[in-house]
């Protein structure tokens, strides 16, 4: 009987990969997806974390072939996404949803770019968003994120990525235990000064229902932008409600000016508003560089050895 004959390894691509599967609930389609990666590249470790699902997501990743890490109960997407680097044995990590959305095929080519950039992200095209709805906030988050980072963002909550585990060990504190990883670990590399490259994919119909509500998590995550926004970059959020606040004065100023040749308490709150929105700013951009300084003076350990 012939034996299966496996596929040739590419030189393109690095074999130190652990592939980090999240999943919730998606017994559905783990098994598929994990059984697929294995055979597209059966050198590479597979990591599922269930994060306390309440079917057969464990058991079905198991039966496929990937190392399963079990939570107790659910804590979160961005939580699972922190045990898996913890635990991750390659150097090069892939994370990637467990429902199907993501095709392993694309793997390779995120890899490909990994050698060369600090932060590779697979960007969805606007038709393969799963509606209208979606599509339009995510446009939103992008713009919002491109002009906190200085830098084209072209789909800030792609949950599929690939960075040195070495790297994102760094800043592994930052990231929270809901979906607003991505944007989080987005934001930090760019902040540092570090490579980012987007790789053009397709996401396909994902199996089962989402776990995310435009309505109510739609809010929520623009806060939580807001919030990263004002860690990583401060000054892009104060300076222009700073500047907003000073105009309003100055036009307040001249309009009393004008009607009553007089300077109101009014145009003084406003003008004061604008001086100290300006100070807390420029204190918080200091505060972030030095925890950024202390960041990259750090050795890359792993807390886990």
């Amino acid at each position: 009987m012939m034996q299966q004959q496996r596929p040739i390894k590419d030189p393109a691509i690095p074999s130190d990969v652990t592939v980090v599967i999240p999943a919730f609930n998606e017994g559905l389609a783990i098994g598929e997806t994990v059984r697929r990666i294995k055979a597209l590249y059966p050198d590479f470790e597979v990591l599922v974390v269930d994060d306390g699902s309440s079917d057969n997501t464990a058991k079905e990743a198991h039966n496929a072939g990937a190392r399963v890490i079990s939570h107790p109960y659910n804590i979160g997407n961005g939580a699972a996404v922190k045990t898996g680097i913890r635990h991750a044995k390659g150097e090069f990590v892939v994370l990637m949803d467990g429902d199907g959305q993501h095709r392993p095929e694309d793997i390779k080519r995120l890899l490909v770019e990994a050698r060369h950039y600090d932060l590779v992200v697979g960007a969805r095209s606007a038709k393969s968003q799963a509606s209208l709805g979606r599509r339009i906030a995510n446009w939103c988050y992008n713009k919002l994120a491109s002009y906190v980072g200085k830098f084209p963002i072209k789909d800030l909550t792609s949950g599929f990525r690939v960075f040195r585990r070495s790297v994102v060990m760094r800043f592994l504190y930052l990231f929270p235990n809901s979906f607003s990883y991505p944007a989080t670990s987005t934001l930090a590399y760019l902040r540092t000064g570090l490579t980012i490259k987007y790789v053009p994919i397709e996401a396909q119909k994902r199996k089962g229902k989402s776990k995310i509500s435009i309505i109510r998590d739609g809010t929520r995550f623009f806060i939580i932008i807001i919030k990263i926004a004002t860690i990583f970059s401060p000054l892009r959020i104060f300076l222009p409600i700073s500047m907003f606040f000073f105009l309003l004065g100055i036009g307040y100023y001249g309009f009393t000016y004008y009607s009553h040749h007089k300077f109101s308490n009014m145009s003084a709150l406003l003008l004061s508003v604008s001086v100290m929105i300006f100070l807390m700013g420029l204190i918080s951009e200091q505060i972030t560089q030095i925890r950024y300084d202390r960041v990259e003076s750090q050795p890359d350990v792993d807390i886990l050895k």
